[in-house]
């Protein structure tokens, strides 16, 4: 008899493909993660891909209304709980099993549209708003996963996950400077001109970094062993990046992008496996 079960393990293949396609570093810290957790954190990653792609790469075309097309298809199929779009299907199985809520949906989607039109975050409220969109509720949705849609312990461990959510983004920022600058034209960090950054401007935008990832580590080591090596892996790598971009003068972060090399990645990798198996992180 044929069932939709084929149809569903295919469009979670589809997002696990963009995953694996679009981002090395992620894909490798799902794996980690508890086998039941693979398919509904490739489903949220491919949903927000699809939403990167339309307002980073997709220059030639009509960017709005294939964002407000998009934003239109995401919620029929939350809401019909059906979708001849594999990544939309993937997604809405996932929003629905685990209880994700629309207004984190809805977050997500004012930062994509403020991608569209923005240039540049004037004020601090404006960049946490576009941040909270942005990054934040992505992290919100794979806790909700992570937690099996246990709302009082996700509430709990909500402001770790957003501190999360900021330090990737803020890192993401810095990491992509010169791009966003020279391709995009894009300036996230209010009251700074980043065509001129200077050391101590540098300096503050890192100490609020390190602020996130403090925030955040307490809260990773409360979240269930089915998915905390994979976030602490995540974390590991993110604040390895950030400590090279640290070490960099401004015009190098200016005039290239800072990456970390895959034996890194392995033995950063290795390290976390030990101190897991001797008790510490």
């Amino acid at each position: 008899m044929n069932t939709i079960d084929l149809f569903n393990s295919t469009s979670y293949l589809c997002s696990k493909t963009i995953t694996v396609n679009y981002s090395s570093s992620f894909s490798s810290a799902i794996k980690l993660f508890h086998p039941e957790l693979h398919a509904p954190i490739h489903g949220i990653y491919g949903f927000v891909r699809l939403a990167d792609e339309i307002v980073d790469t997709f220059h030639n075309y009509p960017k709005a209304i294939l964002l407000a097309q998009f934003k239109k298809d995401t919620f029929d199929a939350i809401d019909q709980k059906i979708s001849l779009n594999p990544i939309l299907q993937s997604f809405q199985l996932t929003v629905n099993q685990y209880n994700i809520g629309h207004e984190l949906i809805e977050a997500f989607f004012d930062s994509m549209h403020s991608d569209l039109e923005k240039k540049d975050w004037t004020t601090k409220e404006e960049l946490s708003r576009y941040i909270y969109g942005s990054a934040e509720v992505v992290g919100l949705m794979c806790l909700q996963v992570f937690c099996d849609g246990n709302y009082e312990q996700a509430k709990m461990l909500a402001p770790a996950a957003t501190s999360l959510g900021a330090a990737f983004q803020k890192v993401n920022f810095l990491r992509d400077l010169a791009d966003d600058l020279k391709n995009l034209e894009r300036s996230y960090f209010p009251q700074i001109d980043l065509h001129c950054l200077s050391r101590s401007e540098k300096e503050l935008i890192e100490m609020d970094i390190s602020k996130d990832f403090e925030r955040a580590y307490a809260g990773i080591l409360q979240l269930p062993a089915k998915a905390r090596f994979g976030v602490l892996v995540a974390y590991k790598y993110y604040f390895c990046l950030f400590q090279k971009i640290k070490g960099i003068t401004p015009e190098q972060l200016l005039s290239s992008r800072v990456s970390v090399p895959p034996i890194k990645k392995m033995l950063l990798l290795l390290q976390i496996k030990v101190g897991n198996r001797l008790g510490f992180q």
